[in-house]
């Protein structure tokens, strides 16, 4: 073999192994899928850092759990029972003031009440605890520009929210159309979006300079939603929303303001009901909590519980 051969061969090589080395890295770039620990596990809601943490809620084992970015493990960071803390709903970290919303409810002990709990966003330490009122039952969770949390309390057709500094949940908006109040976004500064799990509906709320409901329009939807869940804002008027039948949405609000357009960006899956978006990714949860309703499926095992993730559409 000549000179000239040999190092052609050497710089085929090489190629191939550069290109070998980007594949192994555009794959170490791309986890779609994380599964769950244990079968009592059901999550019910998902949210997530910018810097591609993912955190999820427990209703099972009533704990709050992390998973570093492009990793598939999964770490028990906030344990059953911290803060009064039982079984996990909604969870909602707002990086901005540095603290992670939970709903927190009754566990399968029937230890516990509906209450919106806050901790620590870097350490997981308590910090506050709201408990909702009546027979309330708290379920997500939206935070507004100026730091006003929103909580939805689905059995009390209600959304409740706390100002920065007060002590306790007050009612901002209680209405009819509020039934099954599950999912919240916001689509403008002073515009909230909430879903409802029992009625399929998809509402707007307005809000006044006091951070009340001035109104509340029932939109006219693309497509029938089927148990529509949680809901996290990716733009301007734009959300990801998990529908428990199994698919992720992106729903568009119409510059009517009246209507929505429902588009799936995944489907086939069993009861969705948390979604979340970051890096680019947008992430849904199996949380099976079908498992723990219906007689059907009584003494069968849910697991594995598994988390999906496909690219977010650019529109």
């Amino acid at each position: 073999m000549t000179s000239n051969s040999k190092t052609i061969k050497k710089c085929g090589q090489c190629l191939v192994a550069a290109a070998m080395s980007v594949l192994c890295a555009q794959a170490a770039e791309n986890v779609t899928e994380v599964t769950l620990p244990g079968d009592h596990f059901y999550p019910e809601s998902l949210t997530s850092l910018k810097d591609g943490t993912l955190i999820v809620g427990s209703v099972g084992q009533g704990d709050v759990s992390r998973i570093p970015y492009n990793s598939t493990d999964v770490t028990e960071w906030i344990k059953p029972g911290t803060n009064g803390l039982h079984a996990v709903y909604g969870v909602y970290a707002d990086e901005k003031r540095k603290t992670l919303w939970v709903c927190s409810d009754k566990n399968d002990a029937g230890e516990g009440s509906a209450e919106a709990k806050t901790f620590d966003l870097a350490t997981g330490a308590p910090k506050g605890n709201y408990p909702l009122p009546g027979v309330g039952f708290c379920n997500d969770f939206a935070i507004a520009a100026n730091g006003t949390a929103y909580v939805s309390d689905t059995r009390q057709a209600t959304i409740l929210m706390l100002k920065p500094g007060a002590k306790a949940l007050e009612p901002a908006a209680q209405d009819p159309l509020l039934a099954g109040a599950d999912g919240l976004a916001f689509g403008q500064k002073n515009v909230l979006y909430v879903n409802s799990v029992t009625t399929g509906k998809l509402v707007r709320v307005n809000l006044g300079s006091d951070g009340k409901s001035t109104g509340i329009v029932d939109l006219t939807l693309s497509q029938p939603l089927s148990r529509p869940d949680g809901m996290r804002a990716i733009g301007k008027n734009r959300m990801l929303m998990a529908e428990n039948a199994g698919n992720m949405d992106i729903v568009t609000i119409g510059a009517d303001g009246k209507s929505a357009n429902i588009k799936a960006i995944k489907q086939g899956l069993e009861a969705t009901p948390a979604v979340t978006a970051t890096r680019g990714m947008a992430w849904i949860a199996e949380g099976k909590l079908n498992y723990r309703t219906d007689p059907a499926l009584k003494g069968k095992s849910p697991a594995p519980f598994d988390m999906y993730a496909v690219p977010l559409p650019a529109k």
